[in-house]
């Protein structure tokens, strides 16, 4: 009791008296959390998620919790899931289904009872096991520190005390509990780590346990100091959010890492990663795609898109809105009072000399116009070589043409010289891009 309001304390989960969410299965685990923060009067509000999963056994555990909570005094929620439904009907895992709907509960719950925070029973043995098997699986060091004592709402008070611990508690204190036939079952692979794995390292060290506890500990505050290098080193590579200069990337004391660290949140692996890095002094044009981004080798930078954002034409109202993928298109059409703007992003045209209907288009190989301001015409393609539009820029690039399919504006760039306006203009069409 001592150690685990000390830990409370520490690590400022919780202050005196605070109402908190209780995650309550029914098994050991979350019936010691439960009865110990009750004894450290902390206002309890259990909630019990039902998956019917397990036939009569699911029943069983909600019947248990139920008894248990009035001998408690302690106010209940049930919550009954079509765990099933709810994972077919999203493409998921029956445990992925049922962690996405049991933390989606807790959380509105949460906020209904105004309480402080969410309780679950984690304790030190499966801080220990999400460690190996990350470890098994591959990660970074973001993978080495286990579970955390809190993630935003949800807090962890077990994590300083170990599966005997709570065993030893629960029989000193004649405190019953159900126990799950699947966390029996190998079938599994985290319960294989369970079963099998740890009691094996366990004839090796019989304190495997709290001496992965404490690694894990360690790499946690090492976490801190790597986080911040990270980010400092992603300052100096990236030139924005989403494109990567290859020279001052290979001049990184660990480019392979870096690297990593700025693909892994689109999705990209460490082999796609590794084989990056390995083509990185390639041709201009090469692609590596994730799920949902590419990466796209463009001369001396590495480009991060989305896929899928694509656009081929529309015909535009006189007066309105369009949107693409890329941004929204708004027309305006009204007498010339004289002005014209100077923005990139605005062209004003002269309606008379317009031939109707306008069409928004994505650019095509061979597109030439006749910029405004310039001596005759210019490939398109030419035209944003020029002026250092990257790959994605070229690909996403959008532009108005008239009835006869000549090129009017350059959208968001430059206008042609075909529809300028000039003292004799008395209408015009006034595009502007968002």
């Amino acid at each position: 009791m001592h150690k685990i309001s000390k830990y409370i304390s520490e690590h400022k989960l919780l202050s005196n008296g605070d109402k908190v969410i209780v995650a309550l299965s029914g098994g050991a685990d979350s019936v010691a959390l439960l009865h110990i923060l009750h004894r450290l009067e902390y206002n309890c509000i259990a909630v019990h998620c039902n998956f019917h999963l397990r036939g009569e056994e699911s029943m069983r555990d909600q019947h248990f919790v139920e008894d248990l909570c009035k001998r408690l005094n302690t106010t209940l929620h049930i919550i009954d899931f079509d765990t099933k439904q709810y994972a077919r009907e999203n493409k998921v895992s029956i445990e992925m289904a049922a962690r996405t709907l049991r933390y989606k509960e807790f959380e509105e719950i949460r906020i209904k009872e105004r309480a402080t925070a969410i309780a679950v029973a984690h304790h030190r043995d499966d801080s220990a096991e999400t460690l190996l098997l990350n470890l098994m699986r591959g990660c970074g060091i973001r993978g080495l520190h286990g579970i955390r004592p809190r993630n935003g709402y949800i807090i962890r008070p077990l994590l300083c005390i170990g599966r005997s611990d709570i065993l030893h508690y629960l029989n000193n204190a004649r405190i019953e509990y159900v126990t799950d036939s699947t966390n029996l079952s190998s079938d599994y692979t985290r319960n294989k780590v369970r079963l099998e794995l740890l009691p094996l390292m366990a004839q090796i060290n019989p304190s495997i346990g709290a001496t992965i506890a404490e690694t894990a500990e360690r790499l946690a505050e090492a976490e801190e100091i790597y986080s911040q290098a990270i980010e400092q080193a992603k300052q100096r590579v990236l030139s924005d959010s989403t494109t990567i200069d290859i020279h001052r990337l290979k001049q990184e004391k660990a480019p392979r890492t870096l690297l990593h660290e700025i693909l892994s949140p689109y999705g990209f692996n460490n082999s796609q990663v590794n084989d990056i890095l390995t083509n990185i002094d390639s041709e201009s044009g090469r692609r590596y795609k994730a799920a949902e981004w590419e990466v796209i080798k463009d001369r001396e930078k590495l480009l991060i898109a989305p896929i899928g954002a694509t656009f081929e034409q529309t015909v535009l109202p006189e007066e309105g809105e369009i949107s693409t993928p890329y941004g929204l298109l708004r027309i305006n059409r009204s007498i010339f009072n004289g002005t014209i703007s100077k923005k990139r992003n605005i062209a004003t045209l002269d309606a008379e000399k317009l031939e109707f209907p306008l069409t928004l288009r994505s650019t095509r190989k061979g597109d030439r116009f006749h910029p405004f301001g310039m001596r005759g015409t210019k490939l398109v393609s030419d035209y944003l070589t020029d002026i250092k539009r990257n790959v994605i820029e070229k690909e996403q690039q959008l532009v108005v043409t008239d009835a006869r399919d000549n090129i009017l504006w350059l959208v968001g760039e430059r206008p042609s010289a075909l529809c300028s306006v000039n003292s004799s203009t008395t209408e015009v069409i006034t595009l502007e891009w968002i």
